[in-house]
């Protein structure tokens, strides 16, 4: 089991010294699954471009695999067809079908798993069922437990949002599953594949968790996957890609320093104290997701989308509709989230998720 300390080591190293290691990573699986049998999960991102390019620079003809929800940029998807050799998966299902069936994506992933959950637990019971939690707690699920706060989670209080329980909407953390795990593993398991992944440990606690448990690259998982900038941060992603001058989707604008105010400079004659960012997106993914969307500061990703893609806002924020059991759900005008985002902002503040 790794540590936390190893961890920041890892992190706190420069970066020609965290290219060496991902390299090391790079060749470790290769080597070990055969250059047919992997390939670089590329979602046009900034990070998955990063890997894709230090792992070119090995592997010339290393394969990409680029999952096409229909959720991305416009810019992310040319800028992914720009690339030779990679192959494009589609799911099964659309983000709207994903959201009836399940519920919309708010929160975290690991939140919205336990209110998800939670509330299969207590459908037909509502508040009654709830109290019967409350006093025999250890007849029901450790993850309802938590979302009740009879039982803690020692890294991270989820009880704080129990109120989301009683929303008029479902949350779930299913899309990704559906838009994008689904189609990895059938193609992984159709063609006897093991991906490689930019994610990096600084990204989530679930991330960490994952790092802590498996390294970066997790032969004896269930599914194995390498995640070989594990130990990356954001900073070294953009410092990688300026040092490179690597091309980006033009939806990220320009990389430029930024002070602690939020200026931002195309150059700065004195870089001490001063991070790298973008003039655009600092992250794309699914454009509709608002897992994280709570904890961003100056201008959303939605206020972004409103300037940037209007037309994919209004689909986004309006529309929607009730169901037959009083659920709200998309419906053919739009996704409906600015009523889902609006109940949340009643709950916990005006701007607690910014549109």
């Amino acid at each position: 089991m790794r540590t936390i300390e190893e961890l920041k080591m890892l992190q706190s190293l420069p970066l020609d010294v965290k290219i060496a290691k991902t390299q090391a990573r790079i060749r470790e699986w290769v080597q070990y699954y055969g250059e047919d049998s992997v390939y670089v999960s590329f979602s046009g991102g900034k990070d998955s471009t990063v890997l894709l390019d230090i792992a070119r620079k090995i592997y010339p003809n290393i394969e990409a695999v680029f999952v096409d929800t229909g959720l991305e940029y416009p810019e992310i998807r040319k800028f992914v067809k720009s690339f030779d050799n990679v192959t494009i998966l589609r799911p099964k299902m659309r983000f709207d079908e994903v959201i009836k069936q399940y519920g919309y994506p708010f929160i975290s992933k690991e939140a919205s798993e336990r209110i998800a959950n939670s509330k299969k637990c207590l459908a037909g019971g509502g508040q009654h069922t709830l109290n019967i939690i409350m006093n025999s707690p250890k007849n029901y699920p450790i993850r309802l437990q938590q979302l009740v706060g009879v039982y803690p989670s020692k890294r991270y209080d989820f009880s704080k949002w129990k109120p989301l329980l009683n929303v008029d909407f479902n949350i779930s953390n299913m899309c990704c599953n559906e838009m994008k795990k689904k189609p990895f593993h059938l193609y992984n398991k159709e063609n006897n594949k093991y991906p490689m992944t930019a994610q990096m440990a600084e990204e989530s606690q679930l991330r960490t968790t994952q790092w802590l448990k498996a390294g970066c690259n997790a032969f004896e998982t269930k599914d194995p996957k390498s995640n070989p900038m594990s130990f990356w941060t954001e900073q070294d992603v953009l410092q990688y890609i300026k040092e490179n001058n690597l091309q980006l989707a033009s939806v990220y604008g320009d990389i430029v320093y930024c002070d602690k105010n939020g200026m931002k400079y195309q150059e700065m004659l004195c870089e001490c104290g001063k991070k790298l960012c973008t003039t655009g997106c600092s992250r794309t993914g699914c454009i509709f997701c608002q897992f994280g969307s709570h904890l961003e500061k100056g201008e959303s990703r939605l206020q972004m989308l409103k300037r940037t893609h209007p037309k994919q806002y209004e689909y986004c924020m309006f529309g929607g509709e009730y169901d037959e059991q009083g659920i709200w759900q998309p419906n053919e005008k739009g996704l409906g989230m600015k009523h889902c985002i609006d109940v949340i902002n009643g709950i916990y503040g005006k701007d607690f998720i910014k549109y």
